[in-house]
């Protein structure tokens, strides 16, 4: 089949120009560039980033005492709730956050990292319901990293919260309850769903 001039002019174009595309894009000696990195933040920058997301995330709701209450007492921000969380994992409390030998301290950022990623305590426990891990494991390292240098700039905070329960075991105190999943709302294995 022949061509117009036209068609072969615009097609050695379109090969010309990326071949310079690819040489703009290549390093020396034809080697991939290096993309380019992002600017280092500082670590008041971290913070404040770190603050940003727990704010945006809603982390208070749950580790804040009032928060529940429609009243969150942010003098203990983050420092932990009885509220009892019920449900087919037992009994779990929001955890204190702060940097305080009930809460936080001893803590890396990177052990933060671990159970926003990976749902796995600095000790290697699962973190328990209604811990949302498996949605925070979206985050950048960069984000998850911020958050855990928020945390732990925070003020210390001293506030044990009650031990997580096993299911069945009679929480005292406050709790609400998350009953059994209705079968759209089971895991699609759980379910006989492919």
């Amino acid at each position: 089949m022949k061509y117009g001039k036209g068609v072969r002019t615009a097609t050695w174009m379109a090969l010309w120009g990326g071949s310079l595309l690819t040489l703009s894009c290549s390093g020396p000696g034809g080697q991939p560039a290096e993309q380019a990195k992002p600017a280092v933040m500082s670590q008041a920058d971290r913070v404040a980033r770190g603050e940003y997301l727990v704010k945006v995330i809603g982390c208070g709701d749950c580790h804040t005492p009032g928060s529940l209450a429609g009243a969150p007492d942010m003098g203990r921000s983050m420092s932990g709730t009885e509220y009892g969380w019920v449900g087919p994992w037992g009994t779990t409390y929001g955890k204190n956050l702060t940097p305080d030998s009930t809460g936080l301290a001893g803590w890396t950022e990177d052990d933060i990292v671990r159970v926003l990623k990976a749902g796995t305590r600095k000790d290697g426990t699962p973190v328990r319901p209604p811990m949302p891990w498996g949605w925070f494991s979206n985050l950048s390292d960069e984000d998850a990293h911020a958050i855990g240098a928020y945390l732990l700039s925070l003020p210390p905070v001293r506030h044990a919260v009650p031990a997580a329960l096993p299911p069945g075991a009679k929480a005292k105190g406050a709790t609400i309850v998350i009953p059994q999943p209705q079968p759209w709302d089971l895991p699609a294995k759980a379910a006989g769903q492919n």
